[in-house]
């Protein structure tokens, strides 16, 4: 099971190839990991709330498929993998285009960091709580947290 949202492609996502350029990848991912984040109970106001944010160490793309302005596009989101407290995680989403064909694979490494001390940190147990619900990758796993 995953989360899916359609996006729709603009003129402004299109490169002088008229495929969708690279970049606009990385914002379909950022876009549908704030909407499943959001719709899970961790709003941007709730996030202030707690003095928390999500942040990124690792966005990568495997591009598989070009996309063009016509395609039909949604995106499918699942947690990887993460450690027992949310501190760290991974999600993975996959870019399909019209339908079937898995246009892309965006994996990102993230943490949660407090906002005002800007640093990493160890998220409260609500956070915990409403981080269960997201959508775990059929080999999803536990990781330790590293040193």
């Amino acid at each position: 099971m995953s989360y899916s949202k359609p996006v729709e492609i603009r003129w402004s996502d299109l490169d002088p190839n008229f495929h969708v350029k690279h970049s606009a990848y990385y914002d379909f991912g950022a876009y549908v990991r704030m909407s499943l984040l959001t719709e899970v109970g961790l709003s941007t106001e709730v996030l202030m709330q707690h003095q928390l944010g999500p942040i990124l160490f690792r966005e990568e793309c495997l591009f598989k498929r070009e996309i063009q302005f016509q395609d039909k596009v949604s995106i499918n989101v699942v947690l990887k993998q993460c450690t027992a407290t949310y501190s760290r995680w991974t999600m993975q989403h996959e870019i399909i285009k019209n339908g079937d064909t898995v246009a892309a694979i965006v994996t990102v490494d993230g943490a949660w960091m407090d906002i005002v001390k800007r640093k990493l940190t160890v998220p409260p147990d609500f956070i915990i709580s409403v981080m269960d619900k997201i959508p775990r990758a059929e080999d999803f796993r536990l990781i330790e947290r590293k040193s």
